[in-house]
Formats: structure tokens, sequence, C-alpha cells
């Protein structure tokens, strides 16, 4: 592959044809690890790694079979390649797999995850074992073609993303070209010539966009383009359609997807640095509507709403020129101003429903806030530029229509409002993985996604916030017993709407809110309001209703930390201990920061000037007290 120089790096990672011959002749045809003889598929590996500028030549070449070089340092390799342990793993299971059925390998990882990293490792291994010499990439957008051609060039593979169907032939100085769905569809019969005359390596990304059946061509289209093709990954997010159609080149059983590897939200969430934890502030309000012809005017609340009025209300209360949005706008904008105390460049993001009201959404902002938003729409030939300088910059807002669903990546990301009428389970969790992307270890953020108080959109937040709890009740689990010694939807809605005609909407109000797999409710919030009178002058300035009940629903039943006995011969070493105990006292720093609008940096220095050290180097009775405190301010917080 052509590669890009870095530093002393070759500038050429795999070996030529003659080289691996070279290194195979002198191998004597066998495995230098294990002495099995070499089969189609062997390893012409770097002596001295190619990351730490180990020349591509045979004087630096060893020959190995796949499952020896897999098992020769697979932790180091996968540092040196930058995977995280699920990549690393899927890797392996993929290679020792031999690409899957047929060549078909199914990944299913959460939003965020890193799935282009992973396809691009995979490309990377497939050309230097002489499997394949070809990458064609099919991706939903064509804002995602220059992100994967970017991607790709990072590690040495050049990527065509300009490429269209009447060039024919792929330039020679490219390794593949990344392609749309749409692109594909509407001319198959010469992406079945491009993958027959090369023995190719087809990546698509979401391959929940394509589907058989009637009406769906995209489905139809990838079978004839691409059964061709050496290999096939299938990457997505959501493994599944909600019309039922089956995917191209998906394996099923009993009508569900079988997955070659599978990382879900919940595992990434237990591994600590791959995603964040999310709630959802559900708003509540009542629409006004009538049908067009017709004096007589409906009115319901969006909590009460049915499969008939959802579509009138939701219309209603997305319209600009009503209370209800403008209010959520502001209400999530007093969250990015919260957000932005710890995280100066955090960003938000509404995703519209359509291009009129994305640019209606962006002008109520500019009132709020003093600052015109960025504003991606599809129909726009600069939007990719939009989303890319708003990911590079310290702006506030972006609003877009549904092209910042999906697969685009914006860290900064850190609160949002669902203002689409789509209500789709695939295209909600799509719409959540924008906000759930960690910036690193030391991230604390914990995501904010406003949406409409209506079914079914509530029960995928609760769905999703059931794993964030289960997730933090094992975490903490943990490390209780650590300190005791004890070492045991419904469909996108259509084109063609009934004639209705929208009278209003009133402001939005919290109709509950989704953190940690429950709801808060009406009574609740009248209850933190009682609170917040009585407490008056006596809570720190910021405090609202809404964070107390978010408190008292965090923290109720929380006892004190046992004093730490000591671990058992069997216990886990010191240095994990601490780490576990470290993990949850960020968690309830991020609960305590919320809950008292306090910067995380204001909680820890108090701690610190309390017990005299910090965090990083504190003894674990330290750390103990640490949550001790914790627990005590936000049983204080709650009373």
């Amino acid at each position: 592959m052509t590669a890009v120089s870095d530093g002393p790096r070759d500038q050429r990672r795999a070996f030529k044809s003659d080289e691996r011959a070279a290194l195979f002749i002198a191998a004597n045809g066998r495995c230098i690890a294990c002495g099995e003889e070499l089969t189609r598929g062997w390893h012409g590996d770097h002596m001295r790694p190619w990351s730490k500028g180990g020349p591509t030549d045979v004087i630096n070449g060893q020959a190995y079979c796949p499952n020896c070089n897999f098992k020769k340092g697979a932790g180091s390799m996968a540092e040196a390649l930058g995977l995280r342990e699920w990549q690393q793993e899927a890797r392996e299971r993929y290679h020792g797999r031999n690409g899957g059925a047929g060549g078909n390998f199914l990944v299913v990882a959460t939003p965020g995850a890193g799935k282009t990293t992973f396809a691009l490792t995979i490309a990377q291994d497939l050309i230097n074992q002489g499997v394949i010499n070809h990458i064609v990439v099919v991706a939903p957008t064509a804002h995602l073609r220059r992100q994967w051609s970017e991607a790709a060039s990072e590690k040495g593979i050049q990527l065509d993303h300009t490429f269209v169907n009447a060039n024919t032939v792929v330039g020679q100085d490219f390794d593949g070209v990344v392609v749309t769905y749409q692109a594909v569809a509407s001319l198959p019969v010469l992406w079945r010539k491009l993958c027959a005359s090369r023995k190719t390596l087809v990546i698509f990304d979401e391959i929940h966009h394509a589907g058989e059946g009637e009406g769906q061509v995209w489905g139809p289209a990838l079978l004839e383009s691409f059964e061709m093709a050496s290999r096939r990954l299938l990457l997505s997010g959501t493994p599944f359609r909600t019309d039922g159609m089956p995917i191209p080149f998906v394996e099923y059983d009993e009508g569900k997807a079988q997955s070659g590897y599978n990382y879900d939200y919940g595992m990434a969430l237990a591994d600590q640095d791959v995603v964040r934890p999310v709630v959802f502030p559900a708003m509540d309000g009542e629409s006004k509507w009538r049908r067009s012809g017709e004096m007589a005017v409906t009115s319901v609340t969006l909590a009460d709403t049915d499969e008939k009025t959802v579509p009138p209300a939701l219309r209603a209360a997305l319209d600009p020129n009503g209370e209800w949005i403008p209010s959520v706008l502001r209400e999530a904008n007093d969250a990015l101003t919260q957000a932005r105390i710890d995280t100066p460049d955090a960003g938000g993001l509404v995703i519209a429903s359509d291009q009129s009201a994305a640019r209606a959404y962006a002008r109520i902002l500019e009132k709020i806030t003093g600052e015109m938003p960025a504003i991606a729409v599809s129909d726009e030939p600069e939007a990719s530029k939009v989303i890319k300088s708003f990911a590079k910059s310290d702006s506030r807002w972006i609003v877009a229509v549904q092209m910042v669903a999906e697969g685009v990546d914006i860290p900064r990301l850190a609160v949002g409002v669902y203002a689409s009428r789509i209500r789709t389970q695939m295209f909600f969790i799509q719409v959540v993985g924008r906000f759930v992307r960690m910036r690193g270890k030391e991230d604390e953020t914990t995501a904010r996604l406003f949406i409409p108080s209506i079914q079914p959109l509530l029960a995928y937040a609760q769905d999703i916030e059931k794993t964030v709890d289960a997730v933090l009740a094992t975490e903490e689990k943990r490390v209780r017993e650590i300190q005791e010694g004890d070492q045991e939807g419904s469909d996108e809605l259509p084109s063609l709407l009934p004639a209705f005609e929208t009278v209003g909407s009133s402001e939005a109000v919290h109709h509950t809110t989704i953190a940690n797999g429950l709801a808060y409710t009406s009574e609740e919030m009248e209850q933190a309001e009682v609170v917040l009178n009585r407490g008056g002058s006596a809570f720190p300035r910021g405090v609202t209703a809404e964070t107390l009940a978010l408190a008292f629903r965090l923290n109720g039943g929380s006892a004190s930390v046992p004093t730490q006995q000591k671990p058992s011969a069997a216990a886990a070493p010191l240095a994990d201990q601490k780490r576990d105990v470290r993990r949850l006292l960020k968690r309830k720093v991020g609960q305590l920061s919320y809950a008292t609008s306090r910067p995380h940096e204001h909680i820890h220095a108090e701690m610190n000037r309390h017990l005299g050290d910090t965090t990083s180097h504190a003894t674990m009775d330290s750390l103990l007290k640490r949550i001790e405190m914790l627990d005590k301010w936000l049983k204080e917080v709650s009373k």
C-alpha cells in the first residue's frame, strides 16, 4: 500500500511479491515459530516493527503463519497499531475464522467505538497477506466518503473519495475507492466488473442501510455488485432494519442477524475509556393543531399522545413559530453553559427534521447566545467542511438535518436536542452515538440529549439508561467489595402527512428526566421544588428543582463506605484496586457536579484541602475517605 511518511518509517509497509517469495524460501516454506507449512495467507512480518521505523526489506522480514503472528505479542501489536482491546480481539477472531463464512464478517459495535480503525487494520492485514490488492468502501453519505479517505490516508492507504461512476477505472496510484450506496445502486454492473478484475475487499459502512425486498433497490444492487469480491467486511452500530428486510451478505438464525463480533454500548461503557454515560431530559408540553378546512382545534400534551396523535403533536411542538422548541433550546443552551465550565470547548448539536427547520432553529439559537450556529444540510456542497470546521472549533452549536446522525466524529459534543420527527430505534441510537464518544480516559463528561416526551423515544432512552445503570452498579459493587475485603419504534414518518394545520404549542416543561434507567415523575419534581423553596439561599447558586430530583434518585439509600479491611491473599493487586476506586470516585464527582453546578476541579480541590494530598498520589485509605466525603455531600444536597 502507499504509505504516508512518518519520520524514519519506510514509505512502503507491505512486502512486494518477489520479497515475499524470498521470505518463503528463506523459511523453507515453514512458519519460523511453529514449523508448520505455510499456506495461502501467510504473514510477511517485520522483525523490527514498521511502526517503530523498521524497513520493509527482506533483511528485516520473516515468515509466520497467521496464528503464530497474532499470538506473538498481541498486546504490543495492538498498542503499536493504536488498537483498543475490543479491536484487537475482533481482529484475532476475524483471522481465526479466515474472514468469516463465504468471505463475510459482520462487526456490530456501538457508535463511537472505532469501527473505521478496525476495518482499516483488517485491510492492512489482508494486503500484507496477499489476500487482496484492492479496497472498496461503501458509505451512506458523501461526507463519510471524505472521512474514510482521510482516516485511511493516516494509515498509508490511499482511497479515492472523488471517484464517480463515469470514471469507470480507478487511478493506478490509489489503493481503492470510497463510494456511496446510492452510486453503487445506480450502476451495479460497473462495480461487479471492478471487483471481478481485482482481489477486492469490500467494507460496508453501516450496512443496515441496505435491504432486500420490494422497494429496496440497494440490497439487490449490492448482491449483484459485490458477490465476486474476495472478502466482505460488514460494519454496523444497529444490526437490524425497522422494516424487517434482510440485509445482503448477513447470516440469520431465526430472523436474527449473526455477527462475527459484537461490542455493545454496555461493554464499551464498562471499558471506561470508549464511551460516556448519557442522560435524557424528556420535555413535555401542549401541542395544538386542526385539520385543514376545519375550525375545531385538537390539544394534547406530548406525554399523552398515541400513534394517531403523535405526528401532528410532534410537528406542532417542533414548529419554530411555537413556544415549545424555543424553550427547549434555551434549556439545552443552559446545560451547555454548565458543561463548558469544566470543558470550555464543549459543543451542542440540534438534529432537525428538515432544512427549513434547521435554519429557523439556528436563528433562535443566535438570539439566545449571540452567536450564529454552524448549519449543515445535505444539499449544501460545503456541508462537510462546515462539520469538519465545527469539530475543530470551540463554537457552541451546530444545527443539522440527518447528515450528522451517524458516522460523523465530533467528540466535543456534550449536549443535544432531538428535534427530528423520525421515531425509529435505529435512527435514535445513531443520534445518541454522536454524544457518547470519549475524548480520553480523563473525560468525565456526562452527555445530555433533550428529547420530546413521546413514545417510543422514552422507551429507547430507558433501554440505553438501563445499560448505564447496570454498568455503574457493577462498578460500585466491585469497589465496595474491595473496601469490605470480599474477594468473591414505529417507522419513519411518511413524506405526505395528513392535512393538519399547526395552531401552536406551549413552552416545554420537564415531563421526566431519564437517567440510570429511571424516569423522574412530575410528583418528584414538585417535591424537589418544595425542598428548593425551603432551602432558599442555603443551596449553591445554579441548583434547580431538576438537579435536586436527579440527586434524590442518584443517591437514594446511599450508605457511607465502611472502613477498608485488609485484603486477603487472593486480592487483586493494590494498583488495580486503587484504579477501580478512582473510577468510582470520578463518577461520584460527576454526580455532585451536576447536582450542585460546581466544576469538577473545585470539588477535587476541596477534597485535596481536607485530606492534604491529590487523587493521583492518594493512598487507598485516602481514596476511600474521598468516597465517604462525596457520599456525605451528595446526601446533604438531597435533603
